[in-house]
């Protein structure tokens, strides 16, 4: 089947970095980067799982991927704000 090729999922690992271009934050990279893999592996011929079992190694993959790059890349100063004060104080 065409989700089996992993050509297939290299082009769509192209398309949602290309898409992460033009998202705030790290929105599409992990899945980007899993679908990568992904594509790799069944290149390589290692194993041709069902439709099913490969969208869930992808979505743990990602979400593995997402943890990863957000301990590496940390947070960016003022993305995380605490507030001290309520708006309705005054």
């Amino acid at each position: 089947m065409m989700w089996e090729s992993g050509w297939t999922w290299i082009i769509i690992a192209l398309v949602l970095g290309l898409l992460e271009l033009f998202a705030p934050g790290y929105v599409f990279l992990g899945v980007a980067v899993a679908s990568g893999l992904m594509g790799l592996v069944l290149l390589t011929g290692a194993f041709s799982p069902t439709l099913p079992v490969l969208l869930i190694i992808i979505a743990v993959m990602s979400g593995l991927i997402w943890l990863v790059l957000r301990r590496v890349m940390g947070v960016r100063t003022g993305q995380v704000r605490i507030w001290d004060r309520d708006i309705n104080d005054d």
